[in-house]
């Protein structure tokens, strides 16, 4: 089981970003999918998650109605789709793989990480 982040970057604020979580070793029907973030000196924090064979998507309420969440089942991919962006979304962005599809955003529940890549929003 892999998971591949990509797609961070350096965005002014308001500016959109996508990231794109690859996965390898399963398909997007057997896991849920959560992005989660780690800005320096915090917490690593739950974004959204999303689990295909149940329908269900989940949004932290400090992205609600700015940040989405989709998949691509024939490349195995699911996308973060990030807008209107500000100075406090700067951290470290992950995707992880629950293999129980709990629709939760605690990260106790993700067994597989990916590697991480960097958003970063300049006021």
């Amino acid at each position: 089981v892999q998971l591949q982040a990509s797609g961070g970057g350096l965005v002014q604020t308001g500016g959109s970003l996508r990231l794109s979580c690859a996965v390898s070793g399963f398909t997007l029907d057997d896991f849920a999918i959560g992005w989660f973030r780690q800005a320096p000196g915090k917490e690593r924090e739950g974004v959204l998650c999303i689990s295909i064979k149940d329908s269900s998507v989940y949004t932290a309420d400090s992205v609600r109605g700015r940040f989405t969440i989709s998949s691509d089942n024939a490349k195995n991919t699911v996308y973060l789709q990030m807008n209107s962006l500000k100075p406090e979304d700067t951290a470290v962005y992950y995707c992880a793989a629950d293999p129980r599809r709990s629709g939760l955003l605690d990260e106790l529940w993700y067994d597989y990480w990916g590697q991480g890549t960097q958003v970063t929003v300049s006021s």
